[in-house]
């Protein structure tokens, strides 16, 4: 994928997505990989856990313009991960998400484009369609910033997103709770076991952000088809997985700002989707600023149309999630005695 002697920036490169791509690139021929992030405790653990030559640390945060054009020096890529995440973090203080999320990213952008950087992909979510929390909206208004630089990035910079959903046992995610919650016998809370999330592994995660790579043009974004399952059925599969089948759940209710089931394609965006087989395409919209295009006429694609979301794609059951459940590290580090809370 990679040519000799590149190098590759990963912002908030200490999180669960930064160490699997890490993972997958220090045997490649990569020259350097740069971490970018605000946690230097974090920073310092992955230099001991890797004690890679390849690895660069950089300390910084993508709200600071000089520190990231500093760090996009000399890149020839970058995979923008960088975020704020929680959901109900960005709803006390939805400022916050709109600092580091939106105009974060516009500087990744401006110094992607400074530094004439060949290609950036930059991480998004479920939770950016049809946002009803702080965390979506900023990750929505990051998506209209990646897509209106593009337009305007010219021939060097191909600037790209990818979208995904759930990713299992992500530092964060409901799975790290649940089995934490059984090794410790405290109950298992679910919210409402009706509720539906996509189920995709960090490895999933990560060929995603790389075929998007390879693929990508400016402006477009890229989602996985992915099987999804209840909640119910995430927690009954752990309480089995971990040897637990009776193990008790109790359910909590919904949570402010949480969905029933999580959406990675509008209608508006399956109308406009290219079916890749195992990914879906979304084209940048490139229409500029004429009304009768916008107002004055619609389409009947639209109309035929429908939401890709996890209540409508393959359903997994117990033993569908079992068999996920047993390919993530921090179950088989459990069973191995050698329990660890992070998966990244």
């Amino acid at each position: 994928m990679f040519e000799p002697k590149t190098k590759l920036l990963i912002t908030g490169g200490t999180g669960s997505f930064g160490n699997a791509v890490l993972r997958r690139f220090l045997r490649s021929e990569v020259e350097e990989i740069r971490i970018f992030s605000r946690d230097e405790k974090k920073q310092d653990d992955m230099r001991k856990r890797y004690a890679s030559d390849k690895l660069k640390f950089y300390i910084g945060d993508v709200r600071d313009y000089p520190a990231v054009l500093s760090a996009t020096r000399g890149v020839d890529y970058i995979y923008h991960a960088a975020a704020l995440k929680q959901v109900p973090s960005c709803e006390f203080h939805p400022l916050e998400a709109v600092r580091t999320n939106i105009l974060g990213t516009d500087n990744v952008l401006e110094a992607s484009i400074a530094n004439g950087i060949k290609r950036v992909v930059c991480l998004s979510t479920d939770k950016a369609v049809y946002p009803i929390n702080s965390m979506g909206i900023s990750k929505a208004m990051m998506e209209k910033v990646v897509v209106a630089k593009s337009r305007s990035a010219g021939p060097v910079s191909v600037m790209c997103v990818t979208r995904y959903g759930n990713v299992m046992a992500s530092r964060g995610s409901v799975i790290p709770l649940f089995i934490e919650q059984v090794r410790t016998g405290r109950p298992i809370t679910v919210t409402d076991p009706e509720m539906t999330r996509f189920m995709m592994t960090l490895d999933n995660a990560v060929d995603l952000v790389l075929y998007a790579f390879e693929h990508g043009k400016s402006g477009d974004i890229f989602v996985q088809k992915a099987p999804a399952a209840t909640i119910g059925t995430v927690a009954q599969a752990v309480r089995e997985v971990m040897g637990a089948p009776k193990h008790e759940i109790r359910l909590i209710g919904t949570r402010h700002g949480e969905k029933l089931y999580e959406t990675l394609l509008s209608r508006e965006e399956m109308a406009a989707a290219q079916d890749l087989g195992r990914y879906f395409r979304v084209p940048p919209d490139l229409r500029d600023l004429n009304y009768e295009k916008f107002f004055e006429r619609g389409e009947s694609k639209i109309t035929a149309s429908r939401d890709y979301h996890s209540h409508n794609t393959d359903r997994l059951d117990v033993v569908g999630v079992k068999a996920l459940l047993e390919q993530l590290e921090m179950i088989k580090a459990f069973k191995r005695g050698e329990y660890s809370e992070e998966e990244g």
